[in-house]
């Protein structure tokens, strides 16, 4: 995916036609450095906006409210506007938002504007799957790279793409310019594919192996765990059980439901670690 209105780029990712010096020119480092203000959680909403926003596009919608937008999305109206806010678009009162402007601005912010090739470690389900996901192409990043120790999946086709071994990891993904590793891998062998995939030129790795990866300062690391997922959903679910057993007016009152040490306090008040953001350590640099 590319960013609306958007030709040619130099070096430094402005448009090439761009004349240094212009208002233009200037404006790039300025929005460089709102996006390193962003936080993390509001660059996740961006990317659900862009999603909405690209949908509209097809559509022919050319300008949507910040109230249509934030129903789309699932967000109130007013995160939404601090949303928007960090990457410089606060809309036109009465008119609000247009839309191919917004979306070439959420692109600029997410990096979008120009492709990711992709590389998938580990043909089993999961990598199989993710392999033949349609959704990586439409938005910007095409799978280029299948990589496997099984040698019987080495040159079968998946998603049109030939299974490679792992230990062609660097030179493959050197030659096909792959700047993001998926590692579908068991334990065993996800940080030496993690090795590999930086060797190769790697700076983004989408991890879904339940293992803490090692990984230089200049190589970002998502970590995705499904268990992990599952039981935050258990603690909300169980934080509401709480907050529906406090018999309102009796301060002190508790259920004894719900993780340890998370107690409801008589006001409903009180925080969990996973609330108050001390829960990480998924990555570690050296």
């Amino acid at each position: 995916m590319t960013a609306h209105g958007e030709g040619e780029r130099d070096e430094a990712g402005q448009p090439a036609n761009v004349p240094s010096g212009s208002p233009e020119s200037i404006a790039v480092p300025a929005a460089r450095e709102r996006a390193r203000a962003i936080p993390e959680a509001a660059v996740a909403r961006l990317a659900v906006y862009l999603r909405v926003l690209s949908g509209l596009d097809e559509r022919g919608t050319t300008t949507v409210s910040s109230e249509e937008l934030a129903a789309f999305a699932g967000v109130n109206s007013a995160k939404l506007r601090k949303d928007l806010s960090y990457i410089g678009s606060y809309g036109t009162r009465g008119v609000g938002y247009e839309v191919s402007v917004l979306i070439g601005q959420i692109e600029r912010t997410l990096g979008l504007t120009k492709k990711h090739r992709v590389a998938v470690v580990g043909i089993g389900n999961l990598g199989h799957a993710l392999a033949n996901y349609g959704g990586f192409l439409n938005r910007g990043f095409p799978v280029a790279a299948l990589f496997d120790l099984d040698p019987d999946l080495l040159d079968v086709p998946v998603g049109g793409i030939p299974v490679s071994a792992v230990d062609d990891i660097v030179e493959v993904c050197r030659e096909r310019e792959v700047t993001i590793g998926v590692i579908a891998t068991p334990v065993e062998g996800a940080q030496e594919v993690c090795d590999r995939l930086v060797e190769g030129g790697v700076v983004c790795i989408l991890n879904f192996a339940p293992v803490v990866l090692r990984v230089p300062e200049h190589v970002e690391v998502r970590k995705v765990d499904l268990a992990v997922e599952m039981q935050i959903l258990s603690f909300h679910v169980a934080r509401r059980n709480q907050e529906a057993a406090v018999v309102p007016g009796i301060a002190g009152n508790t259920a004894d439901v719900g993780p340890p040490g998370d107690r409801v306090n008589g006001n409903g008040n009180s925080k969990s670690a996973l609330e108050r953001g001390d829960v990480d350590g998924m990555v570690v640099r050296p």
